[in-house]
């Protein structure tokens, strides 16, 4: 069966697994989904991620993060851009998510990058995901 979105897979593998206190959660791996697992750990909302080599096309690893082992630090992750409905920001309208406790993802002409660092580039680009 082919995925249509697997973006949003990767978010609410993520979401299911928080809600579920697992430790890790194991995702079918891309670059795209390296690059998102990336800047989730540079900004602290999950521990590591790894990416196991197998016979297909490998599996990103990823090692949630939990806050006194009962809540999840990640309170919300959300997919903006869809297939169905694209949707693209200027570097001046990017939003700013819980007036700066959350993060936005984009993808840019010079990769994959946050809100903050978007600003700071002056590009724009896709509006992949929210996380808080």
């Amino acid at each position: 069966m082919s995925m249509t979105d697997p973006i949003a897979d990767m978010l609410t593998r993520i979401r299911n697994a928080g809600m579920a206190k697992l430790q890790k959660v194991d995702i079918p791996s891309s670059n795209l989904k390296v690059s998102l697992a990336n800047v989730l750990r540079s900004e602290g909302f999950i521990k590591n991620y790894k990416v196991i080599a197998d016979q297909k096309q490998g599996v990103l690893r990823v090692y949630l993060k939990y806050i006194d082992e009962k809540d999840s630090v990640i309170n919300e992750i959300k997919r903006v851009s869809k297939p169905g409905g694209r949707r693209y920001v200027k570097g001046d309208e990017i939003p700013s998510i819980k007036n700066g406790m959350g993060i936005a993802i984009l993808s840019t002409s010079k990769g994959i990058l946050t809100d903050k660092a978007a600003r700071e580039a002056g590009v724009g680009g896709e509006l992949i995901c929210t996380v808080w």
